[in-house]
């Protein structure tokens, strides 16, 4: 694998193997952006609960740079998958056409966070004069992880925009998707963000607040080391209502929202519906240094407006509260727009090892580049701001 005279680069088989200060150091750097997914904690807890492992066809590689002290300068959560599930970005018609065409798509290198369409640092570097060398270095050591083990691809979802573009002269493709956040202008308070919108889209948003909190419904936030084990059992019942629904096969297990919250507690916010004493709906949101992140939720009474409140609502509160820049609530959704989540582009960069279905891949993302920016400027302008707001 490419190394400098003063680096060597390794592959771990867990994230155990890798020390959490040193991991830390390079994901985080920087407490005013902590993105939580990217930590050592949160990755640990998808493999000690087994989401993560050799039966979920997610197998840790993760991509891990020393110096000569030995040292960890820089690092990558890696894993061959055998498959294309949980990902978020989706290229299982690019699996179906080189079959098809007598290639063999799996297994293939991705260096992500299973299960978590969230943006954020992928190719982990300490801040330093070597920084920008050792991000060439892991993307290198990928392609070369990927040629020895004769993977069809390397994939890195969800990275920064900036990170993407200097890919390319590594031989990456670019993908852009699409997702909505909340922007916080420095609200004092949720009726200050309301003001901003267009009179129709204020009066529809206080009437399904009002609609959600019909028939004695009542809102309960729990955070940090308040969250107890009957909250977790609460939130993974709502969480597998979701997932039995949505995708058939849901990729967490009780175990994992145990671990997470014994490991990092302070980054745990559970927003709940209450009906008559007992829960009803929940919502799972971690909080990073610049964002409220949300990420599951599930019901298992289903009242008019109560998902908007929940998921939406109170994380925009929330983020009022506690002067946090932005919410992300996770992949897709257009139903967000009218509720002030603006779409934003996400990144994605691959490498394909077979000249042949590079080149059918490249031509496919040229024109899906252009229908997703063209797609975001109409839905921005179609946007709930005042349009002097805007």
């Amino acid at each position: 694998m490419p190394t400098s005279p003063d680096t060597a680069v390794k592959l771990a088989p867990s994230i155990a193997a890798v020390d959490a200060a040193e991991w830390d150091a390079c994901a985080n750097p920087d407490p005013a952006t902590f993105n939580p997914f990217v930590s050592h904690a949160f990755l640990k807890a998808l493999e000690e609960s087994h989401a993560v492992g050799t039966r979920s066809g997610w197998l840790p590689r993760h991509l891990v740079i020393e110096d000569e002290t030995g040292s960890i300068t820089a690092a990558a959560p890696a894993y061959l998958k055998s498959h294309s599930q949980g990902e978020y970005v989706f290229d299982h018609g690019w699996a179906d056409a080189y079959a098809q065409a007598g290639g063999r798509y799996y297994p293939k290198l991705q260096i992500s966070v299973p299960f978590t369409p969230v943006p954020g640092p992928r190719l982990l570097v300490k801040p330093g004069a070597k920084s920008y060398s050792d991000e060439q270095i892991l993307a290198a050591a990928a392609i070369e992880v990927a040629r020895l083990g004769g993977l069809s691809s390397v994939h890195l979802t969800f990275l920064d925009r900036d990170v993407a573009a200097r890919l390319r002269a590594l031989g990456f493709l670019t993908r852009i998707g699409q997702q909505f956040h909340w922007q916080n202008q420095g609200y004092g308070s949720f009726d200050d963000f309301l003001g901003t919108l267009a009179s129709r889209k204020r009066k529809g948003i206080r009437k399904e607040r009002q609609a959600a909190l019909a028939h004695g419904i009542e809102i309960e936030r729990v955070a940090g080391r308040a969250i107890g084990e009957a909250h977790w059992d609460a939130m993974y019942a709502f969480y597998m209502d979701t997932g039995n629904r949505k995708w058939g096969r849901p990729y967490l297990n009780r175990t994992f929202f145990s671990l997470l919250g014994q490991a990092m507690p302070e980054r745990c916010l559970l927003v709940f519906a209450k009906r008559h004493g007992s829960y009803i709906a929940g919502a799972l949101n971690l909080i990073g240094g610049d964002c409220l992140y949300g990420r599951y939720w599930g019901a298992i009474e289903h009242h008019p407006a109560l998902h908007f409140e929940v998921c939406y609502y109170q994380a925009i509160e929330y983020a009022i509260e506690h002067r946090l820049p932005r919410v992300e609530a996770g992949a897709q959704g257009e139903h967000k727009l009218a509720r002030g989540y603006l779409p934003v582009e996400t990144y994605s960069a691959h490498w394909l090892a077979d000249p042949a279905l590079e080149r059918a891949v490249e031509r496919f993302l040229n024109q899906e580049r252009q229908a997703v920016t063209r797609f975001n400027a109409d839905l921005t302008e179609m946007g709930p701001y005042r349009k002097d707001e805007a």
